[in-house]
């Protein structure tokens, strides 16, 4: 899939942060930023009428979390692939999406090195796990 025509919905709710991301996708892999989303209703909303390739997902989203918004995207827009970007650090929350079938998890702290890789994993039907919650997997857990 070419750089300039892959479509892509942006969701956090933090407008500065989506300017980030967008910015990042635009300039690294010249993706087409179509719609950006502050909330995760509107986020479902959006990715039903314009069917995006990819989707950029934060976990904490009012009216409706990122892991809820991934399932109905999964309903309304199949073929849109979700790589969550997100601060949640959490092993079982990293494992969960996976496998429930989003293509990738970066930590937000990672976004600079991980979130370019993770949406060319994407769009070459590969997951990216971030190196970050990967680590935290492997740590021995206390009782």
């Amino acid at each position: 899939m070419k750089g300039s025509s892959v479509r892509v919905l942006v969701v956090d709710d933090f407008e500065q942060w989506r300017k980030v991301v967008r910015t990042a996708l635009q300039g690294k892999l010249g993706l087409r930023i179509i719609e950006e989303a502050a909330d995760g209703l509107e986020a479902v909303q959006k990715a039903q009428a314009i069917q995006p390739d990819i989707v950029v997902l934060d976990i904490g989203l009012p009216l409706l979390n990122g892991i809820e918004v991934a399932r109905h995207i999964r309903r309304v827009s199949a073929k849109s692939k979700v790589v969550f970007l997100t601060e949640n650090r959490s092993c079982d929350v990293t494992e969960t999406v996976l496998q429930d079938g989003a293509s990738g998890y970066v930590i937000k702290s990672a976004f600079a090195r991980e979130l370019i890789p993770a949406v060319e994993a994407a769009l070459e039907g590969r997951q990216f796990p971030s190196a970050e919650s990967t680590a935290l997997a492997l740590e021995p857990r206390t009782a």
